[in-house]
């Protein structure tokens, strides 16, 4: 039985794929910033917080990291309801993947804390710095610096996670290309462009990310030898 390809019923509803692609990259981007900026938190707390403070966010991080995130999202889109709270599709698709990103990030984040030499903590110290300044000033950028590459590639791996979501009917990529599929029954070709679209986004993104780290981190980097 020979397989005749047929793209032009995919290609007719490309429009309608672009904009599960740009839901996509919002989601995505929406969940890298909220998450990072919960990840950055969590590892501050993590190294510097009460011990009280410490055991709740590694009971956070090992629940989520040692649970589906399937799982997860279907505790936020179904069970939340169960306690009167009540989130559209997207809503519930953005609180999954921060939840799930933030967990991994904050153990990516910590590492890099735990690498800044001791030295410069202590000089901190000795200007008479508080803990959440020299957090900030001394320790964040180079801590973030060398754990950059690890973090781009676990938002990296939420975006191509986020695919997920579409189990919850969010009209994100994957959410779209199912509908599509359910119509016209084309699986082959609509995968396939859905798979180069995802592949776009993929290297798009990896772009982005070496332009940011080339722009935040080597940029301003001092001239070796005169410092």
């Amino acid at each position: 039985m020979t397989y005749v390809f047929q793209f032009g019923s995919v290609l007719d509803a490309f429009p309608s794929l672009l904009r599960g692609a740009l839901l996509t990259l919002e989601l995505s981007a929406g969940a890298m910033v909220l998450g990072l900026a919960l990840a950055i938190a969590g590892a501050f707390a993590k190294t510097a917080g009460p011990r009280w403070l410490r055991l709740l966010v590694s009971i956070y991080v090992e629940a989520i990291r040692n649970t589906p995130f399937l799982v997860q999202l279907f505790l936020i889109y179904f069970a939340l309801p169960g306690a009167g709270i009540r989130l559209d599709a997207t809503t519930a698709a953005l609180l999954a993947m921060v939840v799930n990103l933030a967990a991994y990030a904050i153990e990516i984040v910590r590492a890099g804390i735990e690498a800044v030499p001791y030295g410069q903590v202590e000089a901190g110290r000795a200007l008479g710095l508080r803990p959440v300044h020299i957090f900030r000033f001394v320790i964040l950028f180079p801590a973030v610096k060398t754990v950059y590459p690890a973090l781009a590639a676990q938002f990296i791996l939420l975006m191509l996670g986020s695919s997920v979501v579409a189990a919850i009917s969010t009209e994100d990529l994957t959410g779209i290309a199912n509908s599509l599929q359910s119509r016209t029954f084309r699986s082959f070709e609509t995968y396939f462009v859905v798979t180069l679209m995802y592949l776009g986004m993929t290297l798009a993104f990896q772009g982005l990310f070496a332009a940011l780290y080339w722009y935040v981190f080597r940029r301003n980097r001092p001239v070796e030898g005169l410092i």
